[in-house]
């Protein structure tokens, strides 16, 4: 029981902060809406896209990246989340709950619950808003992307407590917001297919085989036209369970940033 109030609480409160922000949740909704909008509206003549799996025909650019900015609203929301446990931990209710008796690794798990129940709301905003400006998506993919969305905000998550579990400054951590979000987002086919980064550049290309998330951006885009990806979800599920190790090492007093602090 000790274990569900501490998920139930840690889980409620962040949703609750989240609804009571609307900053932040207009933020959200911004960065990939201005992609959506402005941005596919210039790109749509100069990338025509061919006809790439999962997709049976022709489609227009916007209805392209809708997979790739719903992967940004995960990829921005698992920093975010990360900064205010930064914070949390050095002044905020994380500080008072990493001395529980619960074990660190749930108290962890629990965070990385509510980020991605507070990622999937943004999701679903903007699915609707995207739906409201005409964007056709099948109906049934707002269900059958869940499952996709969850495994690829835990893999986000996990990425930003990593980052979060070496960052002893809140300082410190929007600088490396920068090296980490950017290029993760755009050596990624969640703009353009790949084939088009291939036509420019082999390395680059590779690069972007080897980008976690660009495979996350692959599995969200299948599993919105009902299927599954099984190659890019090994990779997500085995990049998310790494992560995830990493991050309880890092949050290890033994062994991570509380060691270095001295206990």
């Amino acid at each position: 029981m000790p274990w569900l109030l501490a998920l139930r609480g840690i889980v409620g409160r962040e949703i609750l902060r989240f609804l009571h922000q609307r900053e932040r949740f207009l933020g959200a909704l911004v960065r990939p809406l201005i992609w959506l909008l402005v941005f596919a509206a210039g790109f749509r003549a100069a990338l025509g896209v061919a006809i790439v799996p999962p997709y049976q025909t022709y489609i227009p650019y916007e209805v392209y990246i809708v997979p790739g900015l719903l992967g940004m609203i995960q990829l921005f929301n698992g920093m975010q989340s990360s900064l205010s446990m930064v914070y949390d931990r050095e002044m905020g209710s994380m500080r008072l709950l990493l001395t529980s008796p619960l074990p660190r690794w749930w108290l962890l798990v629990c965070k990385l619950v509510a980020g991605v129940a507070v990622s999937l709301l943004q999701c679903w905003a903007f699915l609707l808003i995207a739906t409201l400006f005409g964007i056709e998506l099948p109906g049934p993919g707002w269900l059958t992307v869940l499952p996709a969305l969850i495994l690829n905000g835990i893999m986000l998550g996990a990425l930003g407590l990593v980052l979060s579990s070496t960052i002893r400054q809140l300082e410190n951590f929007a600088g490396v917001m920068n090296f980490v979000v950017f290029p993760l987002f755009f050596c990624s086919p969640a703009l353009y297919p790949l084939y088009k980064m291939r036509e420019s550049s082999e390395t680059l290309y590779w690069i972007c085989e080897f980008n976690p998330f660009g495979h996350g951006v692959e599995l969200i885009r299948h599993a919105l036209y009902g299927q599954v990806s099984w190659p890019d979800l090994g990779v997500v599920a085995a990049v998310a369970l790494a992560l995830l190790a990493l991050a309880v090492r890092g949050y290890d007093p033994r062994r991570g940033l509380m060691k270095r602090k001295g206990g």
